[in-house]
């Protein structure tokens, strides 16, 4: 096929992926306003002050850690130690916010929605919602770099993923990456601090919130704009199918793809 064509084929193609991808998530977006409040499940609306300091306190501890990582020069240098210790923690804060919930009389199963829907059904409706996202995510990556004026760059996972010298640590960073890492910041991020967010502040100021604070716990700044964009796409995802494994799902293959990108350079643009 010759070059031009094949350049115009390709424009079209990404042009319609766009379109598709914004009018899914209008769709999501019409169909979740259209909701009336008392669809709202009861046990949500149950959060109480208690839930709402704990909420406030992980959220100001994230964006502390999040100042003190983006004031740091340098590639990021971690040891197995590291990642070890990395994983416990985040485990350690699932178990914890898991258990606060518990003994304040909640079920967990039932709000979070992990049995609303089935797993192959919670599998499909991720990934199709993961594609829809990555026209979205891609704009705002483009417009981030031309407001910079510098090209993409890498966030420190990335680094720390291409610099590691062992098969044990790639092993750690795959496992956090896409086991650890989608199941605590879903729970933590979608289910818990959005949910006690638009408790009291409704839906529209519980995506904003929970989008931006996902972006900056990132601390990186080239990639804000892009990651406030999935942070929304994943909070919608939830909002809209009521299960947290939706989101965890679409967490878990993004960043299998981008592991996947990172480890078969050759085959995969970056």
């Amino acid at each position: 096929m010759p070059e031009g064509i094949s350049t115009a084929v390709a424009a079209v193609t990404n042009a319609l992926f766009l379109v598709g991808g914004i009018y899914i998530y209008l769709a999501l977006t019409r169909q979740i306003a259209a909701r009336k409040p008392a669809a709202v499940e009861e046990n949500t609306r149950s959060f109480g002050l208690a839930d709402l300091v704990l909420a406030l306190g992980l959220a100001t501890l994230f964006l502390l850690n999040a100042v003190i990582a983006s004031s740091r020069t340098g590639k990021m240098v971690m040891e197995t130690n590291d990642l070890i210790a990395n994983a416990l923690i985040s485990l350690g804060l699932f178990v914890f916010v898991a258990a606060f919930l518990k003994v304040r009389g909640f079920s967990v199963t039932a709000l979070a929605g992990f049995a609303r829907l089935s797993f192959w059904r919670g599998l499909m409706t991720g990934i199709i919602l993961l594609f829809a996202a990555y026209p979205l995510i891609y704009v705002a990556d483009l417009l981030t770099q031309r407001v910079l004026g510098t090209p993409s760059t890498k966030q420190g996972i990335v680094d720390l993923f291409n610099d590691s010298q062992t098969l044990q640590q790639r092993v750690l960073i795959i496992i956090l990456a896409v086991a650890i890492a989608p199941l605590v910041e879903e729970f933590v991020f979608r289910f818990f601090i959005y949910g006690v967010v638009r408790r009291y502040l409704g839906r529209f100021v519980g995506l904003l919130a929970n989008s931006i604070l996902f972006a900056a716990v990132h601390a990186h700044l080239p990639s804000a704009a892009p990651l406030f964009v999935l942070g929304s796409c994943f909070t919608l995802a939830y909002e809209w199918s009521g299960s947290i494994l939706v989101t965890m799902t679409m967490h878990a293959l993004f960043n299998s793809l981008t592991l996947t990108a990172l480890a078969f350079p050759e085959l995969i643009q970056q």
